[in-house]
């Protein structure tokens, strides 16, 4: 397959040359029923399942695109020793106890003296205390760094933004490794010509308020974003996204639609999980709020040339999109029905992942939405029947590869939560 030498993502519905994933380690099942919440799991899940499943995921996207998988990624760089030396600071600048001296002396020189592959699987899954420290004994957090429970949602810590790469500022400080992680990659993989862009941080003693995660940030076209303000992405954050916008000059006219979000329940947490794009004029949505947000306001940003030409308030984000050329019908997750579409959206019901233009990935569990999709023109196809090569997709415009989901939308997310596009090809509107 082509090498990528650039990153590339100009929308959400391009060809897919090029994304990231993580297949779920020994990370996920390090948790238990007392620390999951802390974890960000609403409840432990079962390893063996949720690896079967992903497999899906990972089957059908390196039979149609590159895969890359974070744990090798980090493990290349791992390789010299400057970059393992700079990448353990940088853990270091967000977890200083690893450079605290103990008895055998300080976890950052344990790892320092670790292989690159190694290494990186002790910075994913974490690292057990050592068998003579004493907190081992007393307290229930047996791990002297913490497992990256939430790593297989590659979405929120890394953003592809045209050519280059917004690093996510977390909402929740166990992910900021996951940050740091994924900032080092593109720093240091040669393979990936681009630039890191981190919003600045707040105080270390304040309130984290300037957050922002993947999973809230939709490249819709080159001039324009999507972003939901909720409970991940604050609106510190965009403000500060917008200064660096308006920083850049642009003399082409840049849109930027902010839609809020709710903060409960856990299911909102990001603009994805209630929005995606489907095709140049389709969309997935949860009605209740998306084509009726009430309350939650749908802003309008417009900016050119280092000026800020206006702001305003719109109907909804459907209406917005129409007004700047982007006219999508809308297929509804969970149907029609009102109580089917609220518990599909609780199970990652409308969070689908584009591979091309009408062709899309989700879970197969939610029949009402699903059958919206069949409704929609999408051709519906079984993953493991497209893997096995019994149905093919290349003489078919629209389709839908439904994965298999009883475990991994217990961790609070779907297909497009799970990947992270580095390249795509242009989409002509």
């Amino acid at each position: 397959m082509e090498q990528i030498t650039e990153i590339n993502v100009r929308s959400e519905i391009g060809k897919l040359n090029g994304v990231i994933i993580h297949t779920p380690g020994e990370e996920v099942e390090n948790m238990t029923p007392g620390n999951a919440e802390r974890a960000l799991y609403s409840d432990i899940i079962n390893l063996s399942i949720a690896r079967d499943e992903y497999k899906q995921i990972q089957g059908v996207l390196s039979r149609l695109t590159r895969t890359y998988e974070v744990k090798e990624l980090l493990g290349n760089i791992l390789k010299d020793d400057a970059v393992k030396e700079e990448v353990l600071d940088r853990i270091e600048a967000i977890e200083p106890f690893i450079g605290e001296e103990a008895p055998c002396g300080s976890l950052k020189e344990r790892l320092r003296e670790e292989s690159a592959e190694d290494l990186a699987r002790m910075l994913i899954e974490g690292v057990e205390m050592v068998k003579d420290n004493l907190t081992k004994y007393l307290s229930k957090d047996w791990y002297a760094l913490r497992p990256m429970h939430n790593f297989l949602f590659t979405r929120d810590a890394a953003m592809s933004i045209n050519n280059e790469v917004l690093i996510g500022r977390m909402a929740n400080s166990i992910r900021d490794r996951e940050s740091v992680i994924m900032r080092s990659i593109f720093d240091f993989t040669p393979e990936f010509r681009t630039t890191t862009l981190s919003l600045k941080t707040s105080p270390k003693s304040a309130t984290r308020i300037r957050t922002i995660e993947g999973g809230d940030v939709l490249v819709a076209r080159e001039d324009l974003l999507i972003i939901g303000n909720g409970a991940r992405t604050s609106t510190q954050a965009i403000d500060l996204l917008v200064y660096e916008m308006l920083r850049r000059k642009s003399e082409k006219v840049q849109h930027i639609l902010i839609q809020q979000l709710p903060h409960t329940p856990d299911s909102f947490i990001h603009l994805d999980m209630v929005f995606t794009l489907l095709d140049r004029d389709k969309c997935m949505v949860f009605e209740p709020l998306i084509l009726h947000p009430g309350n939650y306001q749908t802003v309008h940003i417009k900016l050119q040339n280092g000026k800020l030409l206006g702001i305003r308030n719109e109907k909804n984000l459907l209406v917005a999109l129409k007004k700047l050329g982007m006219e999508l019908e809308p297929v509804l997750c969970g149907g029609t029905d009102d109580w089917n579409q609220e518990r599909e959206q609780w199970h990652s019901g409308a969070n689908f992942f584009c591979i091309g233009p009408g062709q899309v990935l989700g879970y197969a569990r939610n029949n009402y939405t699903i059958e919206a999709m069949h409704n929609a023109g999408f051709e519906i196809i079984k993953a493991n029947d497209f893997i096995d090569g019994k149905v093919g997709v290349s003489d078919k415009d629209k389709y839908v590869i439904t994965i298999d989901g009883s475990e991994l939308p217990r961790g609070g997310g779907g297909a497009r939560c799970m990947s992270l596009p580095v390249n795509r090809t242009d989409i002509v509107w």
